[in-house]
């Protein structure tokens, strides 16, 4: 299978393409899990094959316990992809945290309660470790290129990730506040539970656009004013990518490619032909 893309990114609210990608086409990918939210943007960014997917799909039509996650991360492992950059809207839990400011969030707290976070199951079952979901050099390359085009960029934290897609009530927002998480969002806990099980590197670069509705001196939460902000936020986000690019070229050194090894319990002699083939590409080097 050939390398069609080696680092993919997921635009959420307000990043539905990249400028500055040459070579550009189209490809629209199929998977045992369904369609992903749209087609691919494929082509090169400073040199590197890129895969580009908006989140949401194309006019922002998909809510966020709507998207198939698992479709979403499978297409970017079928286009050969190893690092997985992800963007996203979030709100800030924390004072420090001004809205425009840019987060690179260390830890996910899954608040969710619909959403398929998982290739495994039907058959097979799979461990894989989560004490740290994001990949550390990928995340350490993300905050040293945000300092670089001197953007306003905080390392570590919890991304609280929410049900929605109605924004928090007051209530939540104070209980979410006591429970000491940084910024709160809607999208990026599944992708990055699914990035591990595919073995593909994945970090998030966190647009913080308002203070959810804890803050007292600040006007609550509302899309006009989410898309206000992060306008803004996404061109910082844009300079960041394409900053991170010309540094992601090189070998991987994380355990990010081996995160299956041993992860699968399953007796080999217990999994079905139909779900080896289903899986194949997540774990045929394990599993013959």
């Amino acid at each position: 299978m050939s390398q069609e893309a080696k680092i993919g990114v997921i635009g959420g609210s307000g990043l539905y393409g990249m400028e500055g990608i040459e070579n550009l086409r189209t490809k629209k990918v199929t998977t045992p899990f369904g369609s992903p939210s749209d087609e691919y943007l494929l082509g090169t960014l400073n040199g590197v094959k890129l895969a580009f997917l908006p989140r949401h799909g194309k006019g922002h039509r998909i809510m966020p316990t709507e998207i198939n996650f698992r479709a979403n991360i499978y297409g970017m492992k079928a286009l050969g992809v190893e690092r997985i950059i992800s963007v996203s809207a979030v709100g800030s839990m924390k004072e420090e945290i001004v809205p425009g400011d840019i987060v690179i969030p260390g830890q996910f707290y899954d608040h969710t309660k619909q959403r398929k976070s998982t290739f495994f199951g039907d058959g097979i079952v799979c461990h894989v470790g989560m004490a740290d979901p994001v990949c550390p050099e990928l995340s350490a390359i993300l905050y040293e290129s945000g300092k670089k085009i001197r953007a306003k960029v905080h390392k570590g934290g919890t991304y609280l990730c929410i049900e929605g897609p109605q924004f928090s009530t007051r209530g939540e927002s104070m209980i979410y506040r006591d429970w000491g998480v940084d910024v709160i969002g809607m999208t990026n806990v599944q992708e990055a539970k699914l990035a591990r099980e595919a073995e593909i590197c994945y970090a998030t670069i966190a647009l913080a656009t308002d203070y959810d509705c804890w803050h007292a001196h600040a006007e609550d939460v509302t899309v006009e004013m989410v898309i206000a902000i992060l306008m803004k936020n996404v061109d910082t986000a844009k300079g960041i990518i394409k900053e991170a690019t010309g540094m992601l070229n090189s070998e991987r050194k994380c355990h990010c490619p081996k995160a299956l090894e041993g992860a699968i319990i399953t007796d080999p002699k217990a999994i079905s032909n139909e779900t080896k083939e289903r899986l194949g590409l997540l774990i045929g080097k394990y599993i013959k």
